[in-house]
């Protein structure tokens, strides 16, 4: 059945949350370095808000570890890896701290 998002019948709080954690972001920093240094994303305080906020999430931050310490195959190793590959389009300010950040 469709329902429309202005309909009276439809109630606040169905479904999780969709919203993003606002104020829970690191602060990107102009010439930053790389890893946790490099801000943006978001923070280790953000992320368990938002794992408050929607039961079940599996929401985890950044993989901040330099890929040469990385143990290939590793867990961590393919998050990062695939991380980069799906953000390789991003061009704005946060998103390029942000890939900054898992040293894409």
């Amino acid at each position: 059945m469709y329902v429309q998002h202005n309909s009276p019948f439809t109630k606040k709080g169905d479904a999780p949350s969709r919203k993003k954690s606002k104020g829970y972001y690191a602060e990107v920093k102009e010439g930053s370095g790389t890893g946790s240094e490099a801000g943006g994303g978001m923070t280790e305080k953000g992320v368990k808000k938002y794992r408050r906020d929607n039961p079940g999430s599996k929401l985890s931050t950044a993989v901040t570890t330099p890929p040469s310490k990385l143990k290939k195959g590793s867990k961590a190793w393919k998050r990062r890896k695939s991380f980069c590959a799906r953000s390789k389009g991003w061009k704005s300010e946060r998103g390029r701290a942000a890939r900054r950040k898992w040293n894409c």
